[in-house]
């Protein structure tokens, strides 16, 4: 049985308490001594006009069945979602598709290459996911996976695949990850086809795989920013106005254990919409639990609650550096001790920003692709994970990378 949706505790209050506020406001509604935002003024005096004149006690009876009814729907979700047989691995293996295999590894961190080590041809990529998420937000399944896509299209893919911090990871800063475990997968991948490859970063991966390139251009034919943050303080969401107030709580719990938990982590990215989880699972309850649909629901939430936490160093150096000082877009962020530039890298460059992003707004995406020299941008109306995963990825996102790729000068 999973675990999930994780932090189960979280989940389970907000929608207890989004349901009984419910009850305890229905008397200041009858008073009209309820106080609305500005924007639902004219519906709280639209309902407050249909109440009255209205039985106050069969009102209040079926306020509760209502209550009653989404609760026990949300509950319903949940339950369905930790049965429901579906298995990443079984899945693949259905599909008559083999797992990737290993090309490099040191500490906790692996080089995986999805196409056969037989094959010579093939412009290589080397794909950098987030320290946060699970990589295989690449590979999610049968048909929802961009670096299986990137293969069947002739490429040689390489996902770097981060693993949970180790013993020796707890003590690695976002710096150490890219001067020294990044750098080391590269050197693997041109051990390996003696070609540059193309660097395609993804969400948090992306900033790193724009260091890297900075670095190691010369090794580079290229490099794709997928949804990539670089200026923090660009329409911020909410979560991060809440940032100063809780980081010092946080940083010092990451201090306490040598690393943020994922359950913190999760609860983070719950802030951007907190009744997500009670208005999702409600609605999986309603679908046949063997429909494509409720399929594709559980393989990406699996994957959801598949995070891993994040070392100490890196913990600080996202809640302090980015997301406080904001570094990246200041021009004080260091790798190994040098500031990161974008001006000065002089490589082909596409970055693609979903217009409808909530975890990397627009904006902050934006600032980075602008500073580089020679990028071209594209921006599908798409959300943050749907353009890597989405039904629609494989038609307005997955192509134009592969046209990109295919436009680019061969560098050896």
């Amino acid at each position: 049985m999973r675990q999930g949706p994780r932090p189960l505790n979280l989940h389970l209050t907000v929608a207890a308490a989004t349901l009984m506020s419910s009850v305890t406001a229905l008397p200041s509604l009858r008073s009209g001594s309820l106080p609305w935002r500005p924007a639902l003024r004219d519906r709280a005096s639209a309902l407050q006009a249909a109440l009255a004149g209205r039985d106050a006690a069969r009102t209040d009876a079926a306020l509760a069945a209502a209550v009653a009814r989404r609760w026990s729907d949300f509950l319903a979700g949940l339950t369905a979602y930790r049965h429901h047989p579906y298995d990443r691995g079984a899945a693949f293996a259905e599909a008559g598709l083999k797992p990737p295999r290993l090309a490099w590894s040191e500490g906790t961190t692996r080089l995986l290459a999805y196409a056969d080590r037989r094959r010579k041809r093939g412009r290589p990529v080397l794909a950098v996911p987030s320290l946060i998420n699970r990589g295989y937000i690449l590979d999610l399944a049968p048909g929802r996976s961009f670096l299986r896509d990137l293969a069947g299209r002739g490429y040689r893919p390489y996902l770097v695949d981060w693993g949970a911090p180790g013993a020796v990871e707890r003590g690695f800063d976002i710096s150490a990850y890219i001067a020294g475990r990044l750098e080391a997968a590269l050197d693997a991948v041109l051990a390996e086809v003696g070609e540059a490859p193309v660097l395609v970063g993804y969400c948090m991966g992306g900033t790193m795989a724009a260091a890297l390139a900075e670095r190691r251009q010369r090794d580079l034919a290229g490099l794709a920013l997928l949804a990539a943050p670089w200026d923090f303080a660009a329409e911020r969401p909410a979560v991060a106005e809440w940032l100063p107030g809780i980081a010092p709580g946080l940083l010092a719990l990451a201090d306490r254990l040598g690393e943020l938990p994922t359950d913190a982590v999760q609860a983070l990215f719950s802030g951007l919409d907190i009744h997500l989880a009670f208005r999702k699972f409600r609605a999986f309850a309603a679908l046949d639990p063997a429909s494509d649909k409720a399929v594709g629901f559980v393989a990406l939430e699996d994957w959801l609650n598949d995070g891993v936490p994040l070392a100490a160093p890196v913990a600080h150096d996202c809640l302090e550096g980015w997301y406080g000082r904001n570094d990246p877009a200041n021009g004080v962020w260091r790798v190994a001790g040098h500031p990161v530039t974008p001006g000065r890298i002089d490589l082909p460059a596409l970055a693609l920003i979903p217009g409808g992003d909530r975890i990397v707004p627009p904006a902050s995406a934006r600032a980075l692709a602008t500073a580089l020299p020679k990028a071209d941008m594209i921006e599908p109306p798409l959300g943050h994970i749907g353009m890597m995963a989405g039904g629609r990825a494989r038609e307005l996102v997955w192509p134009a990378i592969a046209d990109w790729i295919d436009g680019l000068p061969v560098k050896s």
